[in-house]
Formats: C-alpha cells, sequence, structure tokens
C-alpha cells in the first residue's frame, strides 16, 4: 500500500535527492520547507549547496510538463507535490518553531485529506518526531545512508582454527581462509561452509588455534590471491613508532603498503591513529622517497563555544586548529623542551617542504598527485565533503582518514551519517581500500580509562 512521506526542511538540506528515495510513495514537501529553503540557497556551504539543488530539482519537475500543486510524477511510479495547511497548532514567538508549526501543520492536514493513505512525517529533528507522535501522526528519522556505528565494519575479525593451520600458515607464509568440515553424515558432494561472513579485501584475519589460545597468527586477506597473507612485520620503526597492539599493527600494514590507496582509521581518543598516520606519512616521503610531501589537512569546527575571528594570515588563524598536528609532528621528531628554547621545531619540516599543513576549505578545484594525504578528524565531514576531498587525489597519491564518530562537532552530521563512516562502508568491497577499527587506548592510562567511563 503505497504512503504520504511529508518531508521536514533538514531532510532535504541534509541529502538533496531525498525526493526521489521513496520509491512509489507520494512525496509531499510543504510549502513553508521551500521558504526555509530559499532562505539557505546563497550560503557559501554545503548546507547552501544542497539548498540551491533542492530548488533545481523542484525547478526540472515543472518544467517537464507536471503541477506541482497536484503533483508531478517520479521515476520511480511514485508522485511528487506541494502542499499547503491550515492545521491547528498554535504559533509562538520564536520564528523557527513557528515554521515548524506550520509544516506540521502541512503534515496533518495530508492525512486528514487522505485517510486512505498513511501518512508519514519524515524529520531529522527529535522533537519535531515527539510532538508528531503526541498529535497522533507517524513520524521517522530520515535513514538514507545512515550506518549504524555499533554496526560499523571493523576491518578485522578473529577465527578459531585448528592448530595445525596456524603452523602451515608459518611454514607456507600464506594460506587458504578457513573453512568448516562437512559432517560425517552430509553428502559427498557437499561443499565446506564458510566460516562466519565472506572476507573483504584487505580485512585483517587474526587465526587462534583452537587448543592453545596463545598461538596465533596475524593475517590480511588478498583479494587477488584469494589467501591469507602474512601482516608485514617492520624491520624498523616507522619515524621511531612501533605498534603496541595487533589492531596498530594492521593499521600500519595498510599505511605502509603502496597498492592501498585509501585506508581509514577510526578508534577512540588516544589510540593513536594520527600519530600512526603521520609516522607512516614521514617514513614514506622523507625515508622512502615514495611521495613528495605530506599533506595534513582538518575540517575546521571548535569544540564548545567558538572565541571569534582570530589575528594573523592563514598561518596564524590555522595554528589553533592544528596544533594536535604539531604535537604529534614535534613528538616523531623527538623535540626537547631544550630544543624548543633553540628554535626547533615542526616548522623545520615545513620550511624544507616535506610537510604542508592546508584548510579544507581551499581544496575543491585541485589535483593533487604523488603525495601523501592526511585528513584527520574526518568524522565532522559530511558525505558531500569526503567525496570532494577524494575527487582531488591523483596517480601516486595515497589519502588516509582518521576520526572517532564519537567525538562530533559538526551540528550537521552525527555518528550515523558522517562522512567517515560513510566511506568505511561504501569502500569496504574495494581492492585499494582498507579500514581498521582501534579498541586499545595508548595514550595513557588515565586517558584510556576516561574514554572508557566517560
Amino acid at each position: 500500500m503505497k504512503k504520504n512521506y511529508v518531508l521536514d526542511t533538514n531532510v532535504l538540506l541534509h541529502d538533496p535527492r531525498a525526493i526521489f528515495r521513496f520509491e512509489d510513495n507520494h512525496v509531499v514537501i510543504p510549502i513553508h520547507v521551500l521558504e526555509e529553503i530559499d532562505r539557505f540557497k546563497k550560503e557559501l556551504s554545503e548546507r547552501g549547496r544542497n539548498a540551491r539543488l533542492v530548488s533545481r530539482y523542484m525547478d526540472r519537475m515543472r518544467d517537464n510538463g507536471g503541477s506541482l500543486a497536484e503533483g508531478c510524477t517520479l521515476e520511480q511510479g511514485g508522485t511528487l507535490r506541494v502542499a499547503m495547511g491550515d492545521g491547528p497548532i498554535s504559533m509562538t514567538q520564536s520564528s523557527s518553531a513557528l515554521m515548524d508549526n506550520l509544516i506540521l501543520n502541512v503534515a496533518l492536514k495530508v492525512a486528514k485529506d487522505r485517510p486512505d493513505l498513511r501518512t508519514v512525517f519524515v524529520t531529522q529533528d527529535v522533537n519535531l518526531r515527539v510532538r508528531a507522535d503526541v498529535l497522533g501522526l507517524k513520524s521517522q528519522d530520515f535513514e538514507a545512508d545512515k550506518i549504524s556505528i555499533d554496526e560499523l565494519y571493523p576491518g578485522h575479525i578473529e577465527i578459531d582454527v585448528p592448530a595445525d593451520q596456524v603452523d602451515a600458515f608459518f611454514e607456507a607464509g600464506e594460506i587458504d581462509p578457513p573453512r568448516r568440515v562437512v559432517s560425517e553424515e552430509a553428502p559427498p558432494e557437499s561443499e565446506p561452509l564458510d566460516t562466519g561472513p565472506p572476507l573483504y579485501p584487505n580485512q585483517f584475519v587474526m587465526l587462534r588455534a583452537e587448543t592453545n589460545p596463545s598461538h596465533t597468527a596475524l593475517t590480511r586477506y588478498d583479494e587477488e590471491s584469494g589467501k591469507l597473507c602474512a601482516v608485514a612485520r617492520l624491520r624498523k620503526p616507522a619515524w621511531g613508532i612501533r605498534p603496541r597492539n595487533k589492531e596498530q599493527q594492521y593499521a600500519l600494514d595498510l599505511l605502509l603498503n603502496d597498492q592501498i590507496k585509501l585506508v581509514t582509521l577510526v578508534g577512540k581518543a588516544g589510540t593513536g591513529k594520527t600519530l600512526l598516520a603521520i609516522a607512516a606519512g614521514l617514513q614514506r616521503t622523507m625515508e622512502d622517497k615514495t611521495y613528495q610531501k605530506l599533506l595534513v589537512s582538518r575540517p575546521i569546527f571548535p569544540l564548545g563555544r567558538d572565541l571569534g575571528y582570530l589575528p594573523g594570515d592563514l598561518e596564524d588563524k590555522l595554528n589553533p586548529w592544528m596544533q594536535p598536528i604539531y604535537d604529534n609532528i614535534e613528538l616523531l621528531m623527538g623535540i626537547t623542551r631544550e630544543d624548543r628554547h633553540k628554535g626547533r621545531g615542526y616548522e623545520e619540516l615545513l620550511d624544507m617542504g616535506f610537510v604542508e599543513i592546508e584548510p579544507l576549505t581551499y581544496i575543491r578545484g585541485r589535483s593533487i598527485p604523488n603525495q601523501f594525504i592526511l585528513v584527520d578528524e574526518a568524522q565532522n565531514l559530511t558525505p558531500h565533503e569526503v567525496k570532494t576531498i577524494l575527487t582531488r587525489v591523483g596517480d601516486n597519491t595515497k589519502i588516509v582518514l582518521t576520526g572517532d564518530a564519537y567525538q562530533i562537532d559538526n551540528p550537521y552530521v552525527d555518528s550515523a551519517n558522517n562522512g567517515l563512516t560513510y566511506v568505511v562502508e561504501r569502500f569496504k568491497e574495494q581492492a585499494m581500500a582498507g579500514h581498521i577499527t582501534l579498541q586499545k587506548g595508548e595514550r595513557s592510562a588515565l586517558a584510556e580509562l576516561a574514554a572508557n567511563l566517560l
């Protein structure tokens, strides 16, 4: 049975193509939503871009001979129309609350005019969903492109296998993915069953002997050969950094592998995401000379109340935002207090041209070849912003996205629809991409305890 879906403004600002994502159902846009869209379309931001796209889509539907008042036919078989309302909700003094009430009035009128169809109010505003429920109107969140953080692809699994398989792996250096043994009662032609879910390219598998849990082997699934290959062991530290746990060892295996062009690292504070990425970037840039430079960037979102405009030139304005990056670089350089008094610091690498710090604001339109790119705090990016960044990558460039989906400062994304988790899920089946979720904090005992308890 078809339904009426009434869309709130925030749905269209989040995804301008939301009007095409409800299959063969009827999509209704309240006239007041278009008024709000018009207010945002002049913004030079992701939200402004989406507002302009919505207006273009609506105008295109009108130009194709349809009537937005009566309903234009969508490709999926449903309809799109703009509706007016005269519902019973009282108005308040707040302009935003006034618009919310007007939009709810339209949804209630749509439900009243078509009692034969189920009407659903779609909004990302929690309070609006609650208010709609109180008024007897079915409401739901907009779920397109949302990935539950609890179900996010972790990038590694553990499998219990017979001890002889672990031994066979160490002898050969590779092994076929383990399979269950067919029972004696099964017919002879039965195929062995795969253990657990299918393996993705560059997924890490820890083989653990069933009779001796301490007897393990760390492997990575190679899609081209169809085998589990050994995780690379570092002959020397990557700029003085050695992994402290298996997830960090997995991460360095991805970071130092030139065949893997996209690496995503997700983990709570203190797990070493940024430090490992910078260490690998400096190693491949300065020592191995695989890339021309290490380009580091991060989105600019304040934690808590913003301090306002910062004085100085571009470098001066960026310093407060990039200080975590500078701290990690100086840690890797081994800069001491005495060195700082002598004028040494991260500026040395910047002056030599091996490291470049750039805000994401100016990345559109660039083509970036032969570089190791690190985008820190990528959880604050929208899916469209991540797409813009990834499409800047040129020949022989590797890009690393790091972040923590539980530490989001951008008010327009959350743990389920941010650009970092979006990329993890979209690229998990691609051979040129790899992902690891880091679990154990290594910054300090206090930082680990705080990350777990607070």
